[in-house]
């Protein structure tokens, strides 16, 4: 194979394949980017055996070919090249890969082709299709609230769920639930309803945001057999398993806003920042913050406070817009900044109902977004 590309494209896409390479692996092959020439354009695959990313890239082919090259390698030798044309050959005895720009050069040791891991294919199905942006939004929203710990597989994943004109994403961890609803670019006549592991989702984001052209649309399809999805983006086909398991019935989780004994509405700049403050503390009393609401006439107040026994304690009130009766609960400090962090808008609407009761958060005037968390129990 003998190619010529410019080096800041090939430090493009050999970053955005490089996320599927494992960074501890039995396997050396998935080490590798796999590069095939086809016409005028070169296919860059690498995989993990839970996710593989493919994308192209436009140069100039003189010799087709394949090769097996460490990733890590070749990405960081290119990315200390300067910006220019950079020159690509691969030779088969011995093998390796020769690289020239000006008046650099290396070689770099190929592996066997025929080694590197099969990569995962999807029998072409009815896709869905998605704003990126939407998807990137909506992924960002509910991906942290996924369990990493093995011990609940399924609860590692995301719940997706595709029909009608609409598009869903939940994941909980046992403590905490995250559910985004969006729209579809198109109707979508079949229905999808499948697990998604996290990882997997997280990095679709990371390389939507990535692409040049982050307003396009991404097309989700999934194998007949429920094993595999895949996500098209511009330029850009990542395949990776699904995770197999009953997740739990989510919308019986989410408790009706008419059974709350107290809505407030606080300005979420300010809430998010006595948390932090209140997490200071709270790291040595098991990250307890303790939340009171208090209604009035005319408005309203939220007081946020932790206290450690041997280090001190701290207390803040701000402005609320607090309906219904007053109410108090405590949460984990990493939760409540987790939410408030992934929060849209420049409001909180926070429900309560009792002291043991979980709380719920929702942006204000916006229902495609809805977080539930677990409270602490603590001695009041």
């Amino acid at each position: 194979m003998k190619l010529s590309c410019a080096q800041e494209e090939l430090s493009r896409v050999l970053g955005l394949v490089g996320r599927a390479v494992p960074r501890r692996t039995t396997l050396p092959s998935t080490q590798n980017v796999l590069m095939v020439s086809e016409g005028s354009s070169v296919r860059l695959s690498t995989t993990n055996l839970e996710i593989a990313i493919t994308t192209w890239m436009e140069c100039a082919v003189e010799e087709d070919g394949a090769c097996s090259v460490p990733a890590a390698l070749l990405t960081e030798l290119v990315n200390s090249i300067p910006p220019g044309e950079v020159h690509l050959s691969v030779n088969q005895e011995p093998a390796n890969m020769h690289i020239e720009s000006g008046r650099f050069e290396a070689s770099v040791n190929c592996g066997d082709v025929n080694d590197f891991p099969p990569l995962p294919t999807v029998e072409e199905t009815v896709a869905a299709r998605i704003s990126a942006d939407d998807f990137r939004t909506a992924i960002s929203q509910v991906a942290f609230a996924a369990a990493s710990d093995e011990s609940r597989p399924v609860l590692t994943g995301i719940k997706t769920e595709i029909t009608g004109q609409n598009f869903v994403l939940a994941a909980a961890d046992g403590f905490r639930l995250a559910v985004h609803t969006g729209k579809l670019q198109t109707p979508f006549t079949e229905t999808i309803d499948v697990v998604i592991p996290a990882r997997t989702l997280e990095e679709v984001a990371r390389v939507a945001g990535d692409l040049r052209n982050s307003q396009g649309e991404i097309e989700l399809s999934v194998t007949p057999a429920k094993s595999q999805v895949l996500l098209r983006l511009p330029n850009v086909v990542i395949v990776g398993q699904l995770t197999q398991g009953q997740f739990p019935d989510y919308k019986q989780l989410i408790p009706d806003s008419k059974d709350s004994s107290c809505n407030a509405t606080i300005n979420l700049e300010s809430v998010s920042r006595a948390a932090r403050t209140a997490a200071i503390l709270a790291r040595d009393s098991n990250g307890i913050v303790r939340l009171v609401f208090m209604p009035a006439d005319d408005n309203g107040t939220l007081q946020i406070s932790s206290s450690a026994d041997e280090v001190g304690e701290n207390q803040e009130e701000i402005d609320a817009q607090v309906i219904g009766e007053a109410s108090k609960i405590a949460f984990s400090s990493r939760y409540l900044i987790d939410v408030l962090r992934n929060m849209p808008g420049t409001e909180v609407v926070i429900e309560t109902s009792s002291p043991s009761s979980p709380g719920v958060f929702r942006p204000v005037a916006d229902d495609s977004y809805v977080h539930v968390v677990m409270p602490m129990f603590v001695r009041w």
